[in-house]
């Protein structure tokens, strides 16, 4: 397959791995920076190209994209020393497919366009295995040019690409998906258990209630891997807990009342707190163990 572009991926944690997996396996040239040699070198063993800095890797790259995992990291590695600033050209479209504040988001976008930088905010949904394939949702803000310049890229990597609005929109929208997809990893969790203490399959209840209207994706994912105590990397519950805290700002920014949101997060941060923050979304299941959990 013949080479689409270079492109800078700045953060190779889970998302950021599957992330340049897939552009590899499009046929881009991929430059990664990691603060971590490990992932860096895990990356660089799939072919693409190890820098020593985010400015390093930027420098021949016409987008560039950030995967990490606050607001105040990705100010750090954009602005800071060593930072994407200092190594990006004018006019460079930098991608932050983090998941991070709408408020932070849009300064972070003013503070870029001070330089000549595009910016577009494009968390997705759908985790590690759909963007090793292809199929990510992501939900965008920005100026519609600059989206149209990030959609080269983002097209290999989504199923479904969304401009919601001007910068922060794309934010917002995350913080809606993960409102939706918290409180239904707990329902999902929740019902799981209850599955097993009344005697019931429950990896077989998802092909049961295919098609019908308690029907999901995190439903046909979540359920049996719960039922089978299978709690593999796919998402972290501490990472649900930073997007359900933003999600609790923005609330408090506009007056909105969530319970079932704050009753969400408390199950969470209770998981964290046994724990359990690095575990697999699917480990949700440890709250109702109880004392065992």
């Amino acid at each position: 397959m013949s080479k689409q572009q270079t492109i800078a991926l700045i953060g190779c944690g889970v998302m950021g791995t599957a992330i340049a997996t897939r552009l590899l396996e499009t046929g881009n040239d991929l430059v990664a920076y990691d603060l971590d040699p490990a992932k860096l070198a895990a990356l660089v063993a799939k072919g693409a190209t190890g820098a020593s800095s985010a400015a390093e890797a930027v420098r021949a790259a016409g987008s560039v994209i950030l995967s990490l995992n606050s607001a105040a990291i990705v100010r750090e590695a954009v602005f800071g020393t060593g930072g994407v600033a200092q190594g990006a050209a004018r006019g460079t479209v930098i991608i932050d497919m983090s998941s991070i504040d709408p408020i932070a988001t849009r300064k972070l976008c003013a503070d870029a366009g001070y330089l000549g930088l595009r910016w577009v905010d494009a968390p997705l949904s759908g985790g590690a295995p759909k963007a090793l394939v292809g199929k990510l949702t992501v939900m965008a803000g920005g100026d519609p040019q600059d989206f149209a310049a990030a959609s080269i890229v983002l097209d290999q990597l989504c199923e479904n690409l969304t401009l919601m609005g001007p910068s922060g929109a794309g934010q917002t929208t995350k913080l809606i998906n993960q409102v939706l997809c918290g409180l239904h990893f707990v329902a999902v969790a929740e019902a799981t258990k209850l599955a097993i203490d009344a005697g019931v399959d429950a990896q077989r209840i998802p092909a049961a209630l295919s098609g019908g209207r308690a029907d999901s994706a995190i439903l046909q994912e979540f359920m049996a891997k719960m039922a089978r105590n299978d709690y593999s990397p796919t998402g972290r519950i501490d990472n649900m807990v930073k997007d359900l805290d933003a999600v609790q700002s923005l609330a408090r920014h506009t007056g909105t009342v969530m319970p079932m949101t704050a009753l969400c997060m408390e199950i969470h941060r209770f998981l964290v707190a046994a724990g359990h923050g690095a575990a697999d979304n699917a480990a949700l299941m440890r709250f109702y163990d109880g004392p065992r959990g």
